[in-house]
């Protein structure tokens, strides 16, 4: 519809331009048949533009729109070919209006059309001049040419009108191939963005996205929800004046918590920015995933409770049958005392045995309000090194290291400055050394050594025992357990609390061919 009714105004506007332009130059070159035949023609051509004009208003249906296109290009060949006639015939200049209308029938109609309309205009156009030059009809002067012009003129008319056919055609069918394939990806695109918007709509988490000057550009459903502000509230604000805690944090790749007042209640709220790019990988803004943590920080609360309270259960009984084997050890001995019928040197053995338990119960509960109640960490600038090479020395020194000829060896360099507190590093390093040295066969080797890098200082202790079995390796941190036959399952577990107070963390890595300890703690950069 658009297309014919664009084809009505062109022709209206043509002819006002090209037969107005005739009369403003007072071109007087044409003998008419008729001294009013162009006058008249005009006011045809006017006429029926107008009931062209009207016929697009009443008709809408496709199949009555193309007849009546058909039907305005075939009356404008036809109209053409009378306005050749009237002025001169071969010798008029109006025949240039033939390719004009087959370029607008392949605009308006399809190559099919361009054809339709060049055989047309061939054969009006063929038996005009034939008509002329046999003197069947008159012109307004006797023609000169021979019969080989005169045919020579029809070819080369019907060669540019089949030429201009084919050309109009050819780009007809492609303007049309091009501007269907842009309907239909202007569909799938609109499809695709409405499927798009309608996902992001559904997601439970607040999605917002930004230009590259952090303007809000899209806030989804659930966001709103979430803050509690309408789309016209956050549009074209930055992201931290939504959400102020983000003020506080430089690093837009990483999780982000934070509060935030919503009314007169505050919610805990996580989010994760990240670059939005298009799809050649450019950056174009700014995509925030969030979500309302209140539920999950209540989730986290009560399974921490639930935690605390299984760990004191579980404590209590790894506290209660470490407590009872030198309980019965103690209440074994002082029976016996009691009924006086041993010798005295097995009263003094008896004695013994309860002294030694008795220590073993003031070993097992200062261990426990050790790790329990730790006292306060005296924080103070420490070298590492030399705090190890002291322990080392001392640990030299032992029975056991003596007894069982083992070697230990440092790879210590220069000075590493921690902040720490040296009489608790000193116990950590004091439990790992005789661990090691207690895993170990005769000869054995056990070795320290220390790294520093940048703000840390990792410390690897290893030894060339046995290591520790898959089942153990998950457990040896734990309160109370124990593979040693007098130990009280404490000295890791208190290794482990010392290094995490300190800021650190420690790691093992356990095989056949021994274990290495790996301690990572803050250090001042170098």
């Amino acid at each position: 519809l658009k297309k014919t009714r664009a084809l009505v105004y062109i022709r209206a506007i043509f002819i006002t331009v090209l037969f107005g332009s005739f009369y403003l130059f007072d071109i007087e070159r044409y003998q008419f048949i008729s001294p009013a035949s162009f006058s008249y023609f005009i006011a045809i051509l006017y006429t029926l533009t107008i009931i062209y004009a009207l016929c697009t208003r009443w008709i809408s249906k496709l199949p009555h729109l193309i007849a009546l296109t058909y039907v305005q290009i075939t009356l404008d060949v036809i109209t053409e070919i009378f306005l050749i006639y009237i002025t001169g015939g071969i010798e008029s200049m109006f025949s240039f209006l033939f390719p004009l209308t087959i370029l607008s029938s392949g605009i308006v109609l399809n190559r099919r059309a361009c054809y339709i309309i060049a055989t047309l205009s061939s054969l009006l156009y063929g038996i005009l001049i034939d008509l002329q030059f046999y003197q069947i009809i008159a012109t307004s002067e006797a023609l000169v040419y021979t019969e080989k012009y005169i045919f020579f003129n029809i070819f080369t008319h019907i060669s540019a009108f089949y030429l201009v056919a084919f050309l109009s055609g050819y780009l007809s069918e492609k303007l049309h191939t091009a501007t269907q394939s842009l309907v239909e990806r202007d569909t799938v695109l609109s499809d695709l963005k409405a499927f798009n918007k309608y996902i992001i709509d559904s997601m439970p988490s607040g999605v917002f996205t930004t230009d590259l000057n952090m303007k809000v550009l899209s806030f989804n459903a659930a966001a709103m929800d979430i803050i509690g502000k309408s789309i016209d509230q956050v549009i074209e604000k930055t992201p931290e004046e939504i959400f102020p805690f983000l003020r506080d944090h430089d690093n837009p790749g990483s999780r982000i918590e934070g509060d935030m007042q919503i009314g007169e209640n505050t919610r805990p709220i996580g989010m994760r920015l990240s670059t939005l790019k298009d799809s050649a990988g450019h950056a174009i803004g700014l995509i925030g995933v969030f979500q309302d943590l209140t539920d999950l920080k209540a989730m986290e609360a009560e399974v921490k409770r639930k935690e605390k309270w299984a760990f004191i259960g579980e404590l209590s009984a790894s506290i209660a049958h470490e407590l009872r084997n030198p309980l019965a050890s103690l209440k074994g001995s002082i029976e016996i005392l009691r009924e006086k019928k041993v010798s005295e040197e097995q009263a003094d053995h008896l004695m013994r045995i309860a002294l030694a338990e008795m220590d073993r119960l003031n070993g097992i509960i200062t261990d426990f309000l050790l790790y329990a109640r730790p006292r306060s960490i005296a924080i103070e600038p420490l070298d590492i090194n030399r705090l190890i090479k002291d322990v080392f020395t001392l640990l030299k020194s032992s029975e056991t290291c003596m007894q069982k000829n083992i070697i230990l060896s440092e790879d210590l360099n220069g000075s590493i400055i921690i902040p720490s507190d040296p009489a608790q590093l000193r116990q950590v390093f004091w439990n790992l050394g005789l661990n090691a040295v207690d895993a170990v066969e005769d000869n054995g080797h056990v070795k320290i050594e220390t790294i520093q890098e940048d703000s840390f200082v990792r410390i690897t202790l290893s030894d060339n025992g046995h290591g520790i079995s898959l089942d153990d390796i998950d457990n040896i941190f734990y309160p109370f357990f124990t593979t040693k036959e007098k130990g009280t399952g404490l000295g890791l577990s208190i290794v482990q609390k010392i290094i995490e107070d300190h800021g650190g963390k420690i790691s093992v890595h356990s095989d056949i061919s021994g274990t290495a300890f790996v301690i990572t703690l803050p250090a001042e950069a170098k």
